[in-house]
């Protein structure tokens, strides 16, 4: 499944880094690069929901607690991520948590996700483990 571009504003990363989507997320996406940080995969994860690319946030989740499948909600929207707080999770790092407020809005009702994710690195690559919701 290709990723749904045209969810995207003006070209811009959903993540909200600033940067083109191309040249931010849509590298880790397109499997050009790999995320150097926990928060980059956090970042790249969140972006993943909001063009619609279930494949890349199935690849990014640790073997041991990744679903078989996942279906994503094409009537929800995304709206903006902000990141609250890291520990480790740096490019030397094994393991590291990353806090974010993921805000959205559905059903014409806005809302809130918060997370505390955790994260491990194995091979040089970083992935999702799980996360409590706040």
């Amino acid at each position: 499944m290709t990723p749904d571009r045209s969810r995207l504003r003006d070209g811009a990363c959903p993540c909200l880094s600033g940067e083109p989507y191309d040249d931010c997320c849509g590298r880790f996406h397109r499997g050009d690069a790999d995320a150097a940080t926990a928060e980059q995969l956090m970042r790249s994860r969140y972006s993943a929901f909001v063009v619609l690319d279930p494949e890349y946030l199935l690849q990014t989740w640790h073997v041991s607690a990744r679903p078989d499948a996942m279906d994503l909600d094409a009537d929800m929207e995304w709206r903006r991520l902000d990141i609250l707080s890291t520990t480790g999770g740096g490019p030397l790092d094994t393991a590291g948590t990353v806090e974010f407020a993921a805000h959205y809005r559905a059903d014409g009702e806005r809302g809130v996700q918060r997370e505390l994710s955790r994260f491990v690195r194995e091979n040089k690559r970083w992935y999702y483990v799980d996360g409590d919701v706040r």
